[in-house]
């Protein structure tokens, strides 16, 4: 395939949900959070339901998430005006009548999968069955745990390194990466919203990451195994990874992972601005779930690997805005990321809006 040049940085589609918390963040404590270039005020009612309220006073435009919480209504911390779950202020100090223009925007929001989803879109379009699936996060066949990380870059770079896995032989030498994941061959098929990118690497030696996982569930294990990554992207902007590795030769291509060890990679990206993301992420197991030290062990083994491509993408993001007159150019290796910006360019151009790159220092 030859090489073909493709846009670096594009805008984010707003008619879609996006996860702005996960469940614990979200308490009776108000927290700010910028989804899609709308900073937002999240808070829980008395009884746990999510809200979430545009982060500007009707009055001043003072930040509501600075504020507090009394009953089920958000003060502000300036001049103490209050609002209610939809956004309508209920009470002004020093006068008995409320200006009935005095709201502030009120945005659909939904607890899921152990996160908070809001959709910053049009209202009347919001569907919470149109909520991705991740339900390894909470089915109880699954456990593990993750991490939020404020990616200083822009969230198609996020969804470009997971959609390609074979930058791992050279990020992650020490871990996950092998000669192998760029020898393997790989699948890619898409639908009108999700691509899916499939490789195995059948009898080889396992990296140090899944050897390890290998003897936690098999104690003394060695040998090669089969590998397998199979890469789950859902619009706008969830990728479910579903990893492992299995004694070679046990039929692991075939269906059977009893002689292995399965995770899935679970990983929901954020654009918070046009050049910040917030990257969610969690390590889902089905075996050992009972142990708390093999959930910290996992969790604490990723966050170093994902440390290493925050550093990646921080740099990626710098020379980008060092060099605006520079192009992208696609690879084979390529082929789910660019499935994937044409899914967005269609959600864009839907709501509208043009799928052209953002202007450097927007």
């Amino acid at each position: 395939m030859a090489a073909t040049s493709v846009a670096k940085i594009f805008d984010y589609p707003r008619n879609a949900w996006y996860v702005a918390a996960w469940d614990h963040e979200v308490t009776r404590v108000p927290r700010a959070r910028t989804v899609a270039g709308r900073p937002l005020a999240l808070f829980r009612t008395e009884d746990g339901r999510p809200v979430a309220l545009a982060d500007a006073c009707w009055h001043r435009l003072a930040p509501l998430s600075m504020g507090k919480v009394i009953g089920d209504e958000i003060q502000c911390p300036y001049h103490g005006l209050r609002y209610n779950a939809d956004g309508r202020c209920t009470h002004m100090p020093a006068q008995e009548t409320i200006n009935p223009s005095a709201t502030v925007p009120s945005f659909p929001v939904v607890d899921r999968y152990r996160y908070v989803w809001v959709w910053i879109g049009d209202p009347t379009i919001a569907d919470p069955e149109t909520i991705p699936d991740m339900g390894q996060m909470t089915d109880p066949e699954w456990t593990g745990d993750g991490e939020l990380i404020e990616a200083p870059c822009n969230y198609q770079l996020i969804l470009d390194n997971l959609m390609d896995l074979t930058h791992e032989e050279f990020v992650h030498t020490s871990s996950i990466g092998q000669a192998e994941l760029s020898e393997a061959e790989f699948i890619t098929s898409h639908t009108e919203n999700t691509v899916k990118v499939e490789r195995w690497m059948r009898d080889i030696d396992p990296p140090p990451f899944w050897l390890k996982n290998m003897r936690d569930k098999f104690p003394g294990f060695s040998g090669r195994v089969d590998r397998w990554q199979i890469i789950h992207f859902e619009a706008p902007s969830t990728i479910r990874i579903d990893v492992g590795v299995a004694k070679a030769g046990t039929g692991a291509p075939e269906g059977d992972r009893s002689q292995g060890v399965n995770g899935f990679v679970m990983n929901t990206i954020t654009p918070a601005t046009d050049r910040t993301s917030l990257y969610f992420w969690s390590f889902q197991r089905n075996y050992r779930l009972d142990s708390q030290l093999i959930t910290t062990q996992l969790r604490n083994g990723v966050h170093g690997v994902f440390g290493e491509d925050e550093r990646m993408l921080a740099a990626q993001q710098a020379a980008i805005d060092a060099n605006p007159d520079y192009e992208f150019y696609s690879l084979n290796i390529d082929t789910g990321g660019m499935w994937v910006r044409r899914i967005l360019d269609r959600m864009l151009a839907a709501e509208g809006r043009s799928a052209v790159p953002l202007p450097t220092g927007s």
